[in-house]
């Protein structure tokens, strides 16, 4: 078994512990996510189940979907990028904060581990601030070191005006 199955059939696991279903498309749309390296939107899953699985599904049951995988901790939506990624720990089976580095270049999206600690002096920060932590969430626009090596530099700016 290959690591998308043994992926899914977790998250399949997971949802009948929570008494819901992990139906083919659910799966179909989970799995356009677990495949992809970066976020994708409703219409780019559109795509991948009718490319990959020869299965048109309406954008709005796409949304549904999401939905549902939000709620299930299967998948999180991107406010920043206003996309999608599967949670990379479904198969972990624990309960965490997510926070992801989003990659400005090229979409690429990675989900970190950021310790309690520093979460909890955060919330405490906004607490003394006056606010109400809602979702605890965090996004940081970043670029990736791939990007970044091919980012042009200003010296390279400056050659090529002197040219």
């Amino acid at each position: 078994m290959n690591k998308l199955d043994a992926t899914i059939n977790q998250a399949e696991r997971q949802c009948k512990v929570h008494g819901t279903r992990l139906t083919n498309k659910r799966k179909q749309v989970l799995a356009g996510l677990l495949k992809s390296a970066k976020a994708l939107s409703a219409y780019e899953l559109v795509d991948f189940c009718k490319k990959e699985f020869g299965e048109t599904i309406p954008a709005m049951t796409v949304y549904r979907i999401l939905e549902f995988l939000e709620e299930e901790n299967l998948a999180h939506k991107l406010k920043i990028v206003n996309k999608y990624v599967a949670c990379s720990h479904i198969s972990c089976g624990h309960n965490h904060q997510p926070q992801f580095l989003i990659c400005t270049q090229c979409q690429k999206v990675e989900e970190i581990n950021v310790d309690y600690s520093i979460i909890q002096a955060l919330e405490n920060y906004v607490i003394k601030a006056g606010f109400q932590v809602v979702n605890s969430k965090f996004e940081m626009d970043c670029v990736c070191d791939k990007c970044k090596e091919g980012a042009i530099k200003p010296a390279d700016i400056r050659r090529k005006l002197e040219v």
